[in-house]
Order: structure tokens, then C-alpha cells, then sequence
């Protein structure tokens, strides 16, 4: 038997708990554990079109709004007591939705808190398929806005810091973080209204937005962020680093001891562990290169990129 299938990775955010959704299976082989949702691809499906139906039928949850994306493939030849079974792996981000019903092969469906799934022992290869999911989710949350997936259509700031404080389990400053998020281009737009309650300030609603093109700067490398991505979050600071148009900030710069542009050659300011060559101070920043003299004041140069010597 040779068969391919389809496993999710379900994440919402519930009660301030990061969730992942289980099913209880109701079949053999291992009838009665707990799985991720998934099933057998149809001959005339796609991949895609298999993992969104295997969702539905056995967790009643039909055409949720989120985000799904192709996590990987897995086939290992003894993962699965049937046969050669190859699956693939998607991983989705939801806001929070009703308790699912299960149905089909599944007894039983449930959001699970991540912090029990190790104690859950999930059938197969499904722990490590869980595992995969989360880094995933974790690390994109740092260079992607996928955190506004988790969101209902319109929030406010302190509804999308809870996302990342719970899917990250640290505290973020609440000033820091209004300020980066709403100063960073393409990750939220205003839906011009405020929310209205008895208590506290009425708080500014936002959606999501659909970004540009960026050429990230993040921890002295540079990458090209895709069109659908949006801004990056620095991993040390988790809170967004992003430099539109490959144009990076005069203040950023200066700290990472380069100038707007890169190598500075001229009458500029020293760059880390600076060493003297022929009367002038040479050093280098974190990506790029910076020669200057004892004077200390700043000349212009040419772009050299992520150079390292």
C-alpha cells in the first residue's frame, strides 16, 4: 500500500492560551489517541483542497477565515502501521471559533493548550508534525505580520500585543509596541472607528494591511521580504524592524556603525574594535564597512552590503 494524506496544525489563540486542535480517534489504527485533523488526498484533489475538506469533516469547522500555508512532507517508512504512507503538512492560523464537532473517523474534537499536548501522545508521527508547526508559527510571527491571522477582521492594538505575548509567552511593552505597529508601514491600517464601552479610553480599531515590498535589515543581514509578507519583528526585541525601498534609517545606521549607505570613507566616526591604518581609524559595523580618520566626523561612500571580514 502506497497512499498520501494531508495532517493539519490548527493554532488559535483561546482564553489567552495558545490552542492547538486535536482530534480523539475513532478508528484503528490507534483508536481512542489524540491526532492532529487530517486524512486520506482524494485522486481528484489537490493537496490544499484535501486539507481544507479533512477540516471540515472532522472538526465541523467549514471555510474558517485565517491563514494556511504548506508546512512540509514526512515519510518516514514505519510512521504509519497500514503501509508507505506519505503526508503532507499544512499549518493554519485562526482567530478563535466555536468548539468544533467532530465527525466522520474522529470521536472527538477539542482545542488542546500546547502545554498538554506532550502528555496528550498523539498517534503517529504527529508530536513531531505539532512540533514543526509551532516553530513555524513562532518564527514567522517574527518577520511576517501573520499575527493579525489570529485576530478577528478588526482589532485594536492591545487585542494583537496579547497574540504575540501568548504564542511567545513574554511580556511586551505596551508604548514600544503601539508605536512600532502603528509606525510600521503596511502591517495595520486604521478602520476608522474606536471601540465604545463603559470603562477606560475608547481604543482606535485596525485591519489588517495588505503591504509593499520591503528589503528587510534584521540583525546585520538582509533579506527580501515578498510582497504578501509585511514588516519584519527583530527576534531580539520582537518588535517590528523594518526599512522600506532599501533605504535605512539615519539613526540605525549610526548605531550599527555604518552611514545611510554603508562603507563611509572620509572624515567620519570609528565602527567597532576600529584599528588605525596608515593615520586613518578602520572599523566595521554589524553589516557594513566604516574608514574614517581622527577627526571623527562623517564622509560619504559607497553601498557594501553585509560585508564581513
Amino acid at each position: 500500500m502506497f497512499a498520501v494524506t494531508v495532517d493539519l496544525v490548527v493554532l488559535t489563540v483561546r482564553g489567552g492560551e495558545l490552542c492547538v486542535l486535536l482530534v480523539r480517534r475513532g478508528t484503528p489504527p490507534f483508536a481512542g489517541r489524540w491526532a492532529l485533523p487530517g486524512g486520506f488526498v482524494l485522486p481528484a484533489e489537490d493537496l490544499a483542497t484535501a486539507a481544507v475538506r479533512e477540516l471540515a469533516e472532522e472538526t465541523g469547522l467549514r471555510h474558517p477565515a485565517g491563514h494556511l500555508e504548506q508546512l512540509g512532507s514526512y515519510g518516514d517508512p514505519d510512521r504509519d502501521p497500514r503501509g508507505r504512507v506519505v503526508t503532507i503538512a499544512y499549518l493554519a492560523l485562526l482567530p478563535d471559533l466555536p468548539t468544533p464537532v467532530a465527525g466522520t473517523d474522529a470521536a472527538h474534537a477539542e482545542w488542546l493548550p500546547i502545554c498538554r499536548v506532550r502528555e496528550a501522545d498523539l498517534a503517529f508521527d504527529h508530536e513531531k508534525i505539532f512540533t514543526d508547526g509551532l516553530e513555524r508559527a513562532r518564527a514567522k510571527l517574527e518577520y511576517t505580520p501573520l499575527a493579525t491571522a489570529f485576530c478577528p477582521p478588526e482589532f485594536t492594538v492591545a487585542q494583537l500585543r496579547q497574540v504575540y505575548e501568548t504564542v511567545w509567552g513574554t511580556h511586551l511593552d505596551p508604548r514600544n509596541f503601539h508605536r512600532k505597529v502603528t509606525g510600521t508601514p503596511g502591517f495595520v491600517e486604521p478602520a476608522g472607528r474606536s471601540t465604545t464601552g463603559d470603562r477606560g479610553r475608547p481604543a482606535q480599531v485596525f485591519v489588517r494591511a495588505r503591504p509593499p515590498c520591503y528589503t528587510l535589515r534584521c540583525c546585520g543581514r538582509n533579506a527580501q521580504d515578498p510582497p504578501d509578507q509585511g514588516p519584519a519583528l527583530s527576534a531580539r526585541h520582537k518588535t517590528p524592524e523594518l526599512f522600506p525601498d532599501q533605504r535605512g534609517r539615519e539613526g540605525h545606521a549610526r548605531r550599527c556603525g555604518r552611514g545611510r549607505e554603508g562603507d563611509h570613507r572620509g572624515r567620519g566616526g570609528r565602527g567597532r574594535r576600529g584599528r588605525r591604518r596608515g593615520g586613518r581609524r578602520r572599523g566595521r559595523g554589524r553589516a557594513g564597512e566604516t574608514e574614517a580618520d581622527s577627526t571623527g566626523r562623517a564622509g560619504r561612500g559607497c553601498v557594501r552590503m553585509g560585508r564581513r571580514r
